[in-house]
């Protein structure tokens, strides 16, 4: 099963799961970023589907397209996104469907959305974590595949808690992807 990662950011979760020995096809990537070095190190194809500035011109039906173009063309069967925080239109569903896994930095249904660790302590819990979930058109609400609890510590800020966050992130993420690539 061909994996295709999506990826916009420093790299950390296409790092995890290439050291995992996930087949990766193809990493596409929507700026210019660490993930393509990344990518361009362990020899996997990076494709660039340059978004620009979010604002009134912005196509994203258009961009979701171009993405989904990227990753047919690498034979992708399974999608990864991994950092990658451009919200995606109906197109990359009806092409993928249930086989678009993402991860979130919280025990979801809890703190969805961009600032989880924020409000996570902003709420007070003593307890978020790591979600694996199926990606949908409605953001952080698709089935759950994995989780893991991270205790918030005291004297914790965004940061700390997001670093304990991440690690756990690394190692859930690519074992969830191993898991659902052997079925």
């Amino acid at each position: 099963m061909g994996v295709g990662v999506l990826a916009s950011g420093t790299g950390t979760n296409l790092e995890a799961i290439l050291e995992a020995g996930v087949p990766v096809n193809v990493v596409v990537v929507d700026r210019a970023c660490r993930a393509t070095e990344i990518a361009d190190r362990a020899g996997v194809p990076v494709e660039l589907v340059e978004r620009g500035p979010i604002g009134p011109d912005f196509d994203r039906l258009r961009f979701t397209e171009r993405v989904v173009d990227a990753l047919q063309s690498h034979g992708v069967d399974l999608v990864a996104m991994a950092g990658f925080m451009t919200i995606l239109e109906k197109p990359v569903f009806d092409a993928f469907g249930a086989r678009i896994l993402n991860t979130h930095p919280s025990l979801l249904p809890v703190f969805p959305g961009a600032h989880a660790v924020e409000d996570a302590l902003e709420a007070g819990v003593k307890v978020t974590g790591c979600t694996v979930h199926v990606a949908t058109i409605e953001v952080d609400a698709g089935p759950i595949l994995a989780q893991e609890a991270v205790p918030v510590l005291d004297g914790d800020t965004v940061e700390s808690l997001h670093e304990r966050i991440k690690a756990v992130e690394r190692r859930l993420y690519p074992d969830t992807i191993k898991r659902l690539i052997a079925a």
